[in-house]
Formats: structure tokens, C-alpha cells, sequence
């Protein structure tokens, strides 16, 4: 019996540029969390350091 998820097709789209990969990839994996904290943390250290350093 044939495996359905490897035998059906893709969705469409308009442009037909949607594309959906369902195999994992080698790399460094990070938590959502971790790239919206660290950004924002970054931005609020540099205010900080903006409003206490320059005279």
C-alpha cells in the first residue's frame, strides 16, 4: 500500500511559489522565543546605555 503523504500533491498558489518541505535540515536549531527576545533585549540595552552614558 502506498504512503499518502509521499504520493500527493503540493498546494497551489497563484504564482505557484508556495512550497511546503517537511524534511528537517542540518543547522542550529532555535527556539522562536530566543529570536524575538534577544533582538528586543539588544534594542532596550542600547536605549539604556543611550539615556546613561552620553552626558
Amino acid at each position: 500500500m502506498a504512503d499518502k503523504n509521499k504520493s500527493s500533491p503540493l498546494p497551489s498558489s497563484g504564482a505557484g511559489l508556495l512550497r511546503f518541505f517537511e524534511d528537517e535540515t542540518k543547522g542550529v536549531k532555535v527556539s522562536p522565543k530566543i529570536v524575538i527576545v534577544v533582538p528586543i533585549s539588544l534594542i532596550v540595552v542600547s536605549w539604556a546605555m543611550d539615556l546613561l552614558f552620553i552626558p
